[in-house]
């Protein structure tokens, strides 16, 4: 399953529910305000059993660069992105 996040208002207790119904057969992705949850919640993002990765249009627009330069999250593109739509399904947008 895809699970995106677009949003950067998940309480660390919601994210967390979340996270923990991820398996290693999942992929995440943090896109538009979502990129946040990476800065904001990035150890918790480093415990998801499956892959997590953010836009990096959207790191970009919000000059997050330097603050996730270290981020274990992968930044992919939008031709990243339509791969990992293509692979993963169901899909969810949270």
């Amino acid at each position: 399953m895809l699970y995106t996040f677009s949003q950067a208002h998940y309480s660390e207790t919601e994210l967390q529910r979340y996270l923990t119904e991820i398996t290693e057969n999942d992929a995440v992705v943090l896109w538009q305000d979502g990129v946040l949850l990476a800065v904001k919640y990035g150890e918790m993002l480093t415990q998801c059993k499956g892959q997590c990765f953010m836009l990096k249009q959207d790191v970009l627009a919000r000059n997050l660069t330097a603050l996730l330069s270290n981020n274990q999250v992968r930044s992919i593109s939008l031709a990243d992105l339509v791969d990992l739509t293509a692979q993963y399904s169901p899909q969810i947008a949270l």
